[in-house]
């Protein structure tokens, strides 16, 4: 993909002017990454604000007792807010992010990065804005962990992933990090969910069998 080309996927980039356009593009790469690959973890420095071109990364994070919680995904578009925060307060991750796909991205160095902060009130915005979305995507899903019952996001996770078949590939551990709860609560639910006919469950995949009834229980 061409520099121009992926300049174009962001609106607010588009904006900056020719000079800071020109710094961008000579000071980034376009990078591909394999499936499944951990691009940051725990305790490392962010080197990247990565603007997501396609695919989609899964932000993680790991509780003291060994449980993971998926946080948000990153996809086409986007960027990520961990990183950002991370860039601008110069910390280090707390948090996990894996290439859930195969991906490619803009990579802006960090140095990059803090020059085009200083120096341009376009880039600041258009920083600030990705930041604040994702924030407010962020503070959706505690609030959803905290407040909402356990069967309708189960109900508004399996519609979110299920694949044009109406599958959801993923074992009852990948679920219940995805619902941040154990993996018995989420055996329990989705045997519940097949005695009513609304879901098949076989090994490592999830059919959803009455499209209806889960769409009526995530609009609870």
């Amino acid at each position: 993909m061409a520099e121009a080309d992926w300049i174009s996927r962001f609106e607010g980039l588009m904006r900056l002017s020719p000079e800071v356009r020109d710094e961008l593009v000579k000071r980034s790469k376009v990078i591909s990454v394999a499936s499944g690959t951990v691009i940051f973890g725990p305790g490392k420095a962010p080197e990247n604000l990565l603007l997501l071109l396609d695919g989609t990364v899964r932000v993680q994070q790991t509780s003291e007792d060994g449980r993971e919680v998926v946080l948000y995904r990153v996809r086409a578009g986007e960027s990520c807010v961990l990183t950002t925060a991370c860039l601008l307060a110069y910390e280090d991750y707390t948090a996990e992010g894996v290439a859930e796909t195969d991906i490619s991205a803009a990579a802006i160095p960090k140095q990059a990065f803090d020059w085009l902060v200083s120096n341009s009130s376009d880039f600041r915005e258009f920083v600030f804005s990705a930041y604040s979305k994702r924030m407010m995507d962020l503070f959706h899903v505690i609030e959803e962990i905290a407040f909402q019952r356990l069967d309708i996001r189960a109900a508004q996770k399996l519609i979110e992933l299920a694949d044009d078949k109406g599958e959801v590939h993923a074992t009852h551990q990948q679920m219940a990090t995805e619902l941040a709860t154990a993996r018995e609560v989420v055996t329990r639910m989705l045997s519940e969910f097949q005695r009513r006919e609304w879901v098949t469950l076989s090994r490592g995949v999830i059919h959803l069998r009455n499209d209806q009834a889960l769409e009526r229980l995530a609009r609870h």
